[in-house]
């Protein structure tokens, strides 16, 4: 795989350069056809459970939040709605991803959104000493300690798959 002589930083790498977090910026070729977090972590040679994917939903109560879950697991939308404070809640609808995050779906990052909404990270990214998680456009990830990423994203840990 050849790599790009300079990797562009997203608006993601240069909040976490301002907040002094230590990252790895990692490209990644794009298949249009396969956005899937599984196909990501091929791509980087990772563990699929290490590479994080950001779905964002509505919840009835608190509007929009966003949980961040290992990239071969569904999201529990009961237990995403009992943590975020919600009777129920939904996937937000792929239209409204770009108007509510500034992001693309495929491209989606927990860091830096328009606007801060409450992030949920699912408890299992305590195990590992890096994560990855979208850099904000598809084909780069971020990979990072999962620490920083519950700073910079203002989050915490909850059990958010079945």
């Amino acid at each position: 795989m050849a790599k790009a002589a300079k990797i562009n930083k997203t608006n993601v790498a240069r909040l976490l350069d301002n907040a002094g977090v230590q990252y790895d910026l990692i490209p990644y070729d794009v298949d249009e056809s396969d956005l899937s977090a599984p196909h990501v972590a091929e791509q980087l040679g990772e563990d699929v459970k290490s590479v994080f994917k950001t779905i964002v939903l509505s919840g009835d109560k608190s509007g929009y939040f966003v949980c961040v879950v290992p990239g071969d697991a569904e999201i529990d939308l009961k237990k995403a709605a009992k943590v975020s404070g919600n009777k129920k809640c939904d996937l937000l609808p792929m239209k409204d991803l770009l108007p509510v995050t500034g992001y693309i779906r495929g491209g989606c990052s927990p860091i830096g959104m328009k606007k801060h909404f409450p992030t949920f990270i699912h408890a299992s990214a305590q195990q590992y000493q890096r994560i990855f998680v979208s850099a904000g456009v598809r084909g780069l990830q971020i990979a990072l300690s999962p620490a920083d990423l519950m700073l910079q994203s203002r989050g915490e840990y909850a059990d958010l798959i079945g």
